[in-house]
């Protein structure tokens, strides 16, 4: 690209990857000694995903990852970020390793590695295994899963394990993806797995993942070697208020604590900030904090994570209860009469931020992230970032001659990577970008509704054809380049 069409160039060694996860794409859910995980159940609920879906099949990576590997090649991707399946390597969540599971990404690894890609692994993208959500280790007649504080200890048993596999192989680790999610809408909402809705056990959840996080990432550096770098990813929210009044800015507070501090509390500076703790008294005591659970929590990060896609406009309730408009999440993870949000649902609202909208109905606004970069840039001084997820669903569909043109798509990217630029040139450490995703896939409670992939998966045939914006996306990522306008040119 001549300099007169180039926007902006990104940093050498600038990480340019995809990022996908186990359960939406692997299939296979009963070969080589796998076992259900939470989505499985799930998934196979009447009512709980849309029609009926279920990710038993998925887009059969199981078995064509060696030309999944070879399409990232062909797109020249420098990273690749892939979730291990818990129930595949540790069926039970406990106990000994199956080496048939851990062959897989054994293999995965090394063709990766052929072809010059660098692996991420992320060691939890919300697959439980079923046995562990079952299991009530302190009697509790509720269940047992995040709630139970066994699961973070099992956690880090199943990393240790992953990393005395992978270990040799990689040297980037994720411990857990999104755990906001996790807890909020698989214990919270009920949206997601397992599909409860007990918001003092989502506050728990939220606690446990903490503790497997540190506990995970403590098992990590028992294992691996000092080239290692360990990190989590987080899906941070922007919480902007409606307004500038008092109350609209007290919402945002409650909210950023919530879907952010509740994470970054701990894990970054060790503690629960008393606000969180107060706004959810009322749901509960937070006695399951024990003596040295703080400290365990906050280790050391080599990078953080950040998954992004719409920020979140809120304002307070009105004296007359008046409602917004209706959404349970501010990104849109589907719909429930359960709220995610203890301690705040009775005094917040949200509200659809301008713009444009993907498929998801999430809006599109990169200022966003941008936004994010830099005021994790401020709460972790001297910890890179990166951007592990980023990505919008759209209804792509092939046209006459088999080509699938998604220009939106490209736009949105454009978009977000132009604020990623914008991050770094104002201080920010970003040292790579994964986009959401490599394909399309399972969609979580939206099944195959929703395709967020960069190349398109046709579900009764799998094949796969990259999308006009993977063909952009190569090309940017060949070059480090970010071309002034969005279009293929």
């Amino acid at each position: 690209m001549s300099s007169s069409t180039v926007i902006s160039t990104f940093p050498a060694g600038f990480l340019w990857g995809a990022a996908t996860a186990a359960y939406q794409i692997e299939g296979a859910v009963r070969e080589d000694g796998r076992t259900p995980s939470i989505w499985d159940t799930f998934s196979h609920t009447p009512g709980k995903v849309l029609g009926g879906d279920t990710g038993d099949v998925a887009v059969d990576h199981y078995h064509r990852w060696r030309d999944d590997v070879r399409l990232m090649a062909d797109l020249g991707l420098s990273a690749y970020r892939f979730s291990v399946s818990w129930s595949r390597v540790q069926p039970t969540g406990r106990g000994p390793a199956v080496q048939r599971g851990l062959d897989f990404y054994r293999a995965l690894v090394d063709e990766l590695l052929a072809h010059g890609i660098r692996p991420m692994v992320t060691l939890y993208h919300w697959d439980l295994p079923q046995e562990l959500e079952d299991a009530f280790p302190s009697g509790s007649a509720a269940g047992g899963g995040w709630p139970e504080r066994d699961t973070a200890h099992r956690f880090a048993e199943y990393a240790g394990i992953v990393a005395g596999a992978l270990g040799d192989r990689v040297d980037m680790w994720t411990t857990l993806n999104e755990p906001w999610c996790s807890a909020f809408l698989g214990y919270g909402s009920g949206v997601h797995a397992p599909g409860r809705t007990d918001p003092a056990a989502a506050l728990r959840a939220a606690h446990h993942l903490n503790l497997a996080h540190g506990l995970g990432a403590q098992a990590l550096r028992g294992v691996l070697p000092g080239r290692a770098r360990i990190g989590v990813s987080l899906n941070p929210s922007a919480v902007r208020p409606l307004t500038p009044s008092a109350a609209d800015q007290d919402a945002r507070r409650r909210i950023d604590a919530l879907a952010n501090r509740v994470f970054t509390g701990p894990m970054l500076h060790g503690a629960y900030d008393d606000d969180l703790l107060a706004d959810t008294a009322r749901v509960t005591d937070w006695a399951f904090v024990r003596d040295g659970d703080l400290r365990a929590v906050h280790q050391p990060l080599d990078f953080l994570g950040i998954n992004y896609y719409s920020p979140a406009v809120v304002s307070a309730v009105e004296a007359d209860g008046s409602a917004g408009n209706g959404r349970p999440r501010p990104d849109g993870h589907g719909a429930s009469d359960h709220s995610p949000w203890p301690g705040a649902d009775e005094h917040v609202l949200f509200h659809r931020a301008p713009g444009e909208l993907t498929a998801m109905d999430w809006p599109v606004d990169p200022t966003g992230l941008k936004d994010l970069l830099l005021e994790y840039t401020a709460q972790a001084p001297g910890v890179p970032l990166y951007v592990t997820e980023n990505g919008a669903a759209y209804d792509d569909r092939p046209g006459p001659g088999g080509q699938v043109h998604d220009p939106e798509r490209i736009r949105y990217l454009h978009g977000h990577l132009a604020a990623v630029h914008e991050a770094i040139a104002a201080g920010a450490d970003v040292r790579g970008y994964y986009l959401w995703s490599l394909l399309d896939n399972f969609e979580w409670a939206y099944g195959y509704s929703k395709r967020f992939g960069a190349v398109h998966v046709d579900y009764a045939t799998q094949a796969r054809t990259p999308k006009s914006s993977a063909h952009w996306y190569a090309k940017v990522a060949a070059s480090g380049e970010l071309p002034r306008e969005h279009g293929m040119g």
